[in-house]
């Protein structure tokens, strides 16, 4: 049986979040801009149907809701949001979620920091 491996990808998904180690970081809250990749095998012929695929709005409401929840660490969203593309899509073989803080508290106009994780099977 044919076999395609198949990507997914969400780029640029901004938010406005309160996660920070600083408390007034969670008071003030930050933009992040958050991007994630999944890969699965897909068998056989394309049926154009949303169910042979990873639906990508999914992906989205699984973000949206983890960025909802403050914490301390960047590295701690990314494992939620993880942790539940693992739960709601077992077809994904590998998954890498990025975030990134635009305007951390340390200084620097134009500073930015980031995480990024992947899970591979």
């Amino acid at each position: 049986m044919e076999s395609i491996r198949q990507q997914v990808e969400l780029t640029d998904l901004r938010f406005y979040a309160y996660h920070g180690y600083y408390p007034e970081e969670q008071v003030l809250g930050n933009e992040f801009i958050v991007t994630i990749r999944v890969v699965f095998e897909r068998h056989g012929g394309a049926e154009d149907e949303l169910n042979d695929t990873v639906n990508y709005e999914s992906l989205y409401e699984i973000t949206k809701t983890a960025m909802r929840h403050t914490h301390k660490l960047l590295e701690t969203v990314a494992e939620s949001i993880l942790a539940q593309i693992r739960t709601d899509f077992p077809v994904v073989s590998e998954i890498e979620v990025g975030i990134c803080k635009n305007h951390p508290p340390f200084g620097g106009d134009q500073a930015k920091a980031a995480v990024a994780l992947a899970w591979k099977r």
